[in-house]
């Protein structure tokens, strides 16, 4: 498969009579984006929408979904099939990007485990999304609606806003196109006979109960891990639906903009043969994890792979999977490198990871999601502030009378995502 990505940079956002990009400048069409959303779904009660740019002293709480808007100019397919466009495969042709804009969702909470995105101050150096150049939804569902219908309304509502927003890019010339390519697995080999096989096998968390992540819009609890084109990875057929501690949940935007997928690609044909992604699936039950973790090894073993780098989404029950996987990979001969952050306590003396095992010996760590921060009061709050207090890294009394907010870095948004797209880094002394 051959993906070109055109990323059109976008250099600022403001509200406009019409939605269309002019000069780098994204115009958004505040009135007819809140019409088409009301329209297309009777549980939605209210939906505002704010923008939130950097630097500015704003804060969204809390935050559900981050996605970045584009629009499918040529190739099978379309944006975020399964949910907005038919289940055609993509990653092939050409996707418009609007590179440095994001649709941020949030609202009254779906479950405890959201987050926080300040656009100023301390919080900020943490999230990678007070860089974005944010149209932030609230989202407000019917009374009495059920959890996961509540939950169901938010995701869809940000996936219609990012796609009638990213249809704003179809036509304008990109500034940059960047082109990615995977040959079918034989005439891959063929073409690179003497450097070692290496894939990704991206866990998607699937624990239910709002812990959710979709494939071609299909619930991934209910998929047997499978292999996929990279380039699908980076065409939008996953899509986050889940409520897992913000620091580690990978929202959207990080499916479409996987740096594991980007890095592994960047020296594909010069040091290794990066032959695809493994997806797979991470569960509750132990005969669950057991089928999976024994299906991944498999795959990797039938590829004939040399090595892979495994990443999980979450922690605690994840880490089953984690390892797991690191075992049975590592037992097939296959070396192996684990991306995962850590919960090590607020003083981190506690140990990192739920489980463990020898064979983990090459692991990367995004971070401590223990360690407690200060945000300073906003002059804006986008949202419910008042979440602060319920979220995972929250607790009674996170959020002061001032409107500052004392929390563990678990609360804040893509604080600690384990497939490394974040600010945080390690110091050598």
């Amino acid at each position: 498969m051959k993906l070109e990505l055109g990323n059109i940079f976008i250099k600022d956002v403001v509200f406009s009579d019409e939605t269309k990009v002019v000069n780098g400048v994204l115009h958004v069409n505040k009135e007819a984006i809140q019409k088409a959303l009301m329209d297309s779904d009777p549980r939605l009660a209210k939906v505002d929408i704010d923008l939130a740019k950097p630097g500015d002293e704003v804060r969204i709480i809390p935050v559900k979904d981050v996605i970045e808007p584009r629009v499918k100019v040529s190739g099978e397919g379309g944006v975020f099939p399964g949910f907005i466009s038919k289940v055609n495969t993509v990653g092939t042709g050409r996707t418009h990007v609007l590179k440095g804009a994001a649709v941020v969702t949030t609202g009254a909470i779906v479950g405890f485990q959201e987050g926080i995105i300040d656009m100023s101050g301390e919080g900020a150096q943490y999230t990678p999304f007070s860089k974005t150049l944010n149209i932030v939804l609230t989202c407000e569902p019917v009374e009495g609606l059920p959890r996961h219908e509540h939950e169901e309304v938010v995701r869809l509502a940000g996936l219609r806003a990012a796609a009638m927003i990213g249809e704003a890019g179809r036509n304008v010339e990109p500034d940059e196109i960047k082109t990615y390519e995977t040959l079918p697995l034989f005439e891959s080999v063929k073409k690179y006979p003497d450097l070692p096989r290496v894939a990704y096998v991206y866990q998607l968390q699937s624990q239910g109960l709002l812990h959710d992540t979709y494939v071609y819009g299909v619930d991934a609890k209910k998929i047997l891990p499978t292999f996929m084109y990279p380039t699908e990875t980076m065409d939008g057929a996953i899509v986050s639906g889940n409520c897992v501690s913000a620091c580690d949940k990978n929202p959207t935007y990080v499916h479409e903009n996987n740096p594991i997928i980007e890095d592994l690609y960047e020296r594909h044909g010069k040091d290794y043969n990066f032959v695809g992604v493994i997806i797979t699936n991470e569960n509750v039950t132990l005969a669950d994890k057991e089928r999976s973790s024994n299906y991944t090894a498999k795959l990797v073993e039938y590829l004939g792979l040399d090595a892979v780098i495994i990443n999980e989404e979450g922690f605690g029950n994840p880490d089953t999977d984690l390892i797991m996987n690191c075992k049975k990979i590592s037992e097939k001969g296959v070396k192996t490198v684990l991306v995962t952050d850590e919960y090590a306590g607020r003083d981190g003396q506690s140990q990192s990871l739920a489980d463990v095992d020898k064979t983990a010996d090459a692991v990367v760590s995004v971070g401590n999601a223990n360690v407690i921060v200060h945000l300073p009061p906003m002059k804006k709050v986008i949202g419910h502030p008042e979440a602060a207090n319920v979220i995972a890294g929250g607790f009674d009394g996170a959020l002061s009378s001032d409107g500052s907010i004392t929390v563990e870095l678990q609360a804040i948004t893509a604080s600690t995502l384990e497939v490394g797209f974040g600010n945080l880094a390690a110091k050598g002394y």
